[in-house]
């Protein structure tokens, strides 16, 4: 549905003309989990997306109702302290509570939400929402926002309200993705640089996502914080692998794990963004190859799936390197591809894993986007930096 249609879907449903909004999701690179431990990531945003069409109200209620799922939510500005609301709406309410709390003052609105991110798929479809949805609500009352205040009030929506404790990688990407760039973000600083990537990459959907997959996320924090403990740090970023190496051994088996993924993934990042200045896609790969197998086996956050998925991809002709993408337990794996790549490759894949798992996937050619904008705007870049 493209913005013209939106505005006529809102129309029919609540009266009156509204802008629209868009925010992508994002597919990572490399940096799986590192964002939380102030360390390193490589997103890039991709061409999915979540659109908001909205316009405003006379009063301090925000109503919202979405293309995607059932129901029409509304919630009052004026009354922060009441009851979360289920499912996509506590996003929505999560952000216009949070903007209110760091001082930006709202008017009541009217939101329809429409998106083609894949739900489930790690593909950051809550982050898209989340940042879609606070664009919006500054942007109808003219308030300006700066774009790491826009992450930083979905990432706390994201902590509040959803109950997920997550990094700041999701909503970084989307508000500040760049055309055929990826990210590099230093988690702890902010600091960030575009890096120019010209590879072909596939998302391979496993159309599986397991439930415990949001309880086993706020584990892993938990467990990365032990980790951190052992060495004295309240982060695993102010531990260095020599010391990790000379320590290891007196760890619990559990927290060596997850600091031995943590400090080498982080090194992964490093060595990858090098390797794409340079164009080495080669080494590039073997990060990405060497990623997955610490996912895997150190942080035990992949699943049968995702495994198949990733050697499905990696026995195939013209397929670099393989590894998940996102949180875990599900969702999604992305394949780094030869430019002269087959076109049947998706098939390929897709027999060998549906003769495994039983399960019909789905590919989508990744497309490296810019990030969040008002759509029939002609200020392209119109987030601060």
């Amino acid at each position: 549905m493209n913005a013209g249609q939106l505005k006529e879907a809102f129309f029919s449903r609540f009266g009156g003309e509204a802008r629209v909004f868009r925010a992508p999701g994002r597919v990572n690179l490399i940096g799986e989990h590192t964002d939380y431990n102030d360390g390193f990531v490589l997103p890039a945003a991709i061409g999915f997306a979540t659109n908001v069409a909205a316009a405003g109200r006379n009063d301090r209620k925000i109503r919202a109702a979405s293309l995607n799922f059932a129901g029409e939510y509304e919630f009052d500005l004026d009354q922060p302290n009441a009851s979360i609301l289920p499912g996509w709406a506590r996003y929505v309410q999560g952000v216009g509570t949070i903007l209110e709390r760091e001082g930006f003052r709202l008017g009541g609105a009217d939101l329809l939400i429409n998106s083609d991110i894949p739900i489930g798929a790690g593909l950051s479809s809550s982050a898209a929402l989340e940042v879609a949805v606070g664009f919006a609500l500054t942007r109808i009352v003219g308030a300006e926002i700066d774009g790491m205040k826009l992450a930083q009030v979905g990432q706390r929506a994201e902590h509040e309200f959803a109950g997920v404790r997550s990094g700041i990688m999701d909503q970084f990407a989307s508000v500040f993705g760049r055309d055929e760039n990826a990210l590099f973000l230093d988690c702890r600083s902010l600091d960030w640089s575009a890096v120019p990537v010209s590879s072909r990459f596939l998302i391979c959907n496993t159309k599986t996502k397991h439930e415990l997959a949001d309880g086993e996320y706020n584990r892993r924090r938990a467990e990365c914080e032990r980790a951190a403990a052992f060495f004295g740090k309240t982060s695993l970023r102010d531990v260095s692998i020599e010391d990790f190496e000379r320590s290891r051994s007196q760890m619990p088996v559990i927290e060596q794990k997850r600091a031995r993924h943590i400090l080498y993934e982080n090194r992964r990042v490093l060595d990858s963004v090098q390797a794409l200045r340079v164009g080495d896609i080669a080494s590039f790969a073997r990060q990405i190859d060497a990623s997955h197998e610490s996912l895997r086996d150190d942080f035990q956050i992949s699943c049968r799936e995702l495994d198949v998925m990733v050697e499905a991809a990696r026995r195939q002709p013209g397929v670099l390197a393989a590894r998940m993408t996102g949180g875990g337990f599900g969702g999604c794996a992305i394949a780094l591809l030869e430019d002269d790549v087959s076109l049947d490759l998706p098939d390929a894949i897709a027999m060998e894993y549906k003769e495994e798992t039983g399960i019909e996937p789905e590919f989508y050619e990744c497309r490296i986007g810019g990030g969040v904008r008002e759509l029939q705007d002609r200020r392209r870049d119109i987030i601060k930096s």
